[in-house]
């Protein structure tokens, strides 16, 4: 019996050695993004408690309803005493009580920091003294104690009074304190519908109210209802097809298509101590956002939240990988928990709620995944996580309508289930916001031990090698810091802490630079007075072309490609091997772009083989050759196949004149400075272009009109010829497969 009990006893011992706790599953999927836009495995951040609905509240509980309203008759307590049904808003004040709006059921109600009811907001004496009643309510906001010229002020309750069209203002009792009506203003359009959803109150009393039928931004009132003005007004989306159309229609036609067009604001937040204001918007036009995310768009205009200053002005930071929109990879089921991989949510997120944070951490909903996304001050993405489904921690489809933060806690509204999820911070959260606690409060060396605790978490977390940055470069490291922001491809950064290396080395070695420059502007005049030395001789000399003078006569050819390309072509001062050797320097010039280009050009260090680089000249070269040839042939050309190669690979060496000395130079540019880097390329693409142009008229001997009609025809010829091979090795390819499955046939059949 003893050897029993003591089997028993270890096997009890490693079950529970092994047993993983039961917080440790959650059920979804929390990750960020990478720079390409994969999903990155994270930590949770938050994790599920526990579901709040109308029985955990005490709606139900009748001795508790009776204590909290002892005046009632036992039909006006039975009113009072049903379930959450539709609740639009959740917020919490700075007590961290809990404010439901249940819209179908006209009320706010109202709940301690433990979930348990306090009072409900359903009706109110109204000033005239008459018994006055909420109709479909579906916002609130809760202001904040605040001390005004030593007079401390208390709390206010504001409900968005949405069936009514009105905004009532209670005591943090829920004491009717005032109504405020339709603004009135000779400013505001009276035939405007006026449908307040949302709104917040900022230190000054101002109200920024959200109405669903509004499309000219947010409307700002005093507390008195005062109208002063529109904010954050949308710009219009309209499709070039619209664009052309609008060119016909009569003035009532553009006003009605403009209307339609334009994006409304859903919902609204207030970051309190910066006193700016978080927006949402329900976009008409999806592609635009699609858009904005695929090209890393840091543009806020088909933004779909949106940061705004009292006067309206676009405030946010969009520094991270892909602009603060949601999800990234809209168009798989990446991101999808792990319970339901064969679920596909197309398009890019619908935005319906934003919250505030701490440590100026933000999180937006996406309605159409249930999922929270949160962003740090900078618009990095820190996590993001949930699913639809039925598990404690999900969301039902299309129901997740609010978010709101409670202390060190998140609460997501689920509107199906008529009910709220609390969800806990975890130890990975809480490092995370001491984290941005001390980088915000400018103790950096405790910061850099906090995102290091992070990264052991989390080894691929971008935002944390950014913080470790941030304080490196504050504490004067800015070579650390530097290797930090190469660590998470941050180029702005990066280009702000280089900017401090390479200031100290201009004032270490000001007095080289003038020489350098000097030296560099004496070789190239001497090169250059050497070279058209060469050239003018050659012209008059009459003897048989050296190679070298081949190809020096290049550089002739490129400043004067008039009188050029004719020498070129019946003078011969060019040849096939010269042309040959400009189009193998060029060739190694794209390969010396793509390994020698400095950081902030090339972040993630991509670079192509040296056949890469022969394939991405030597193609589009032999194409327009060959598709030139084959057209000037039927339209009367001069000039032979030797003859149209070799004007074409004389005309690559502006590319190699611009490429080389702009890979060099993007070793020591910043991120502001790219510009000069991308106009100097494109200045070399430019003068290729013409030279192909002018070098192809000249050689076939053709007027301007006559070459343009060939260079366009050149370009549709290359397309055919495109489309031609890949037909031929598409078909090619079908035919290898049918043999070789008839060999295999015949194989089994003997």
């Amino acid at each position: 019996m003893k050897k029993i009990l003591s089997i028993i006893a270890v096997m009890l011992v490693v079950i529970t050695a092994l047993a993983l706790p039961v917080s440790a599953a959650t059920s979804y999927y929390t990750y960020t993004y990478s720079i390409n836009g994969k999903d990155l495995r994270s930590p949770d951040a938050y994790v599920p408690d526990m579901e709040i609905n109308s029985a955990y509240m005490g709606l139900s509980d009748a001795a508790r309803m009776r204590e909290l309203y002892p005046d009632l008759t036992e039909d006006e307590l039975k009113a009072k005493m049903v379930d959450i049904k539709v609740p639009t808003d959740l917020e919490v004040d700075e007590n961290e009580n809990v404010y439901i709006v249940d819209r179908d059921n006209n009320r706010v109600v109202v709940l301690d920091p433990y979930y348990k009811l306090k009072f409900i907001i359903d009706s109110f004496r109204n000033l005239s003294g008459n018994i006055d009643y909420l109709k479909a309510p579906q916002g609130v906001f809760i202001t904040d104690e605040k001390n005004v010229n030593g007079v401390t002020e208390a709390a206010k309750i504001y409900v968005c009074d949405t069936g009514n069209e009105r905004i009532l203002k209670f005591d943090i009792n829920g004491n009717f304190i005032s109504e405020i009506g339709k603004p009135q203003s000779e400013l505001y359009d009276s035939t405007d519908v006026y449908r307040p959803i949302a709104l917040a109150v900022d230190r000054y009393d101002r109200l920024y109210v959200v109405s669903n039928t509004s499309d000219n931004g947010i409307i700002v009132m005093t507390d008195n209802g005062e109208f002063t003005g529109y904010i954050g007004a949308q710009e219009v989306a309209i499709s070039t097809w619209d664009k052309v159309w609008r060119r016909f229609q009569t003035d009532e036609q553009k006003e009605h298509t403009a209307s339609a067009a334009a994006a409304v604001y859903n919902n609204i937040a207030l970051e309190k101590e910066k006193n700016v204001i978080y927006v949402t918007i329900s976009p008409n036009d999806e592609s635009a956002i699609a858009s904005s995310i695929s090209n890393k768009s840091k543009d806020g205009t088909n933004a779909p939240v949106k940061m705004l200053n009292a006067a309206g002005s676009e405030l946010m930071r969009r520094n991270g990988f892909y602009p603060p929109s949601g999800e990234v990879d809209f168009t798989s089921s990446l991101g999808v928990a792990a319970t339901d991989k064969s679920k596909l949510i197309s398009g890019p997120s619908k935005i319906v709620d934003v919250a505030v944070g701490p440590e100026n951490t933000w999180s937006i909903i996406d309605n159409k995944r249930s999922k929270v996304f949160t962003y740090d001050y900078d618009g990095n993405l820190l996590f993001a996580f949930g699913d639809t489904g039925d598990l404690l921690g999900n969301i039902s489809k299309d129901a997740l309508d609010a978010v709101v933060y409670q202390g060190d806690k998140m609460l997501l509204l689920d509107r199906t289930k008529n009910s709220f999820t609390v969800y806990s911070r975890t130890e990975y959260g809480d490092v995370l916001i001491a984290a941005l606690k001390n980088q915000n409060e400018r103790r950096y060396d405790e910061a850099i031990a906090d995102w290091t605790e992070v990264l052991k978490r989390n080894a691929n977390f971008d935002a944390a090698y950014i913080g470790i940055g941030n304080a490196l470069y504050r504490n004067q490291k800015y070579e650390l810091a530097m290797e930090q922001y190469q660590y998470a491809y941050d180029t702005e950064n990066y280009s702000t802490a280089y900017s401090e290396v390479r200031q100290q080395w201009v004032a270490e070695y000001l007095w080289l630079i003038p020489i350098i420059v000097g030296v560099v502007c004496v070789a190239i005049f001497f090169a250059a007075k050497a070279i058209n030395k060469v050239n003018k001789r050659t012209a008059t000399s009459g003897k048989k072309r050296t190679y070298v003078q081949e190809l020096l006569y290049g550089f002739h050819l490129i400043l004067h490609p008039f009188d050029g390309f004719w020498d070129l072509k019946h003078e011969k001062r060019g040849s096939v091997r010269a042309g040959t050797t400009y189009l193998i320097v060029t060739i190694a010039t794209i390969y010396y772009q793509s390994i020698g280009s400095g950081y902030v050009t090339n972040p993630q260090g991509n670079y192509i083989t040296i056949w890469g680089a022969l394939l991405s000249v030597c193609i589009p070269l032999a194409l327009w050759i060959v598709a030139n040839w084959c057209i000037t042939t039927l339209f009367d050309g001069e000039g032979s196949f030797k003859d149209i190669y070799i004007a074409s690979t004389y005309s690559l060496l502006p590319l190699v004149l611009t490429t080389i000395p702009v890979t060099i130079a993007s070793n020591f540019v910043l991120a502001s400075e790219l510009k000069m880097i991308t106009l100097v390329t494109t200045f070399g693409f430019i003068w290729l272009g013409l030279l192909l142009f002018f070098g192809m008229m000249i050689t076939h001997d053709y007027t301007i009109g006559k070459n343009v009609i060939t260079t366009l025809a050149t370009i549709v010829g290359m397309i055919c010829i495109m489309f031609m091979v890949l037909l031929f090795s598409t078909l090619l390819g079908k035919l290898v497969g049918f043999v070789t499955n008839i060999v295999t046939e015949i194989r089994y059949r003997i």
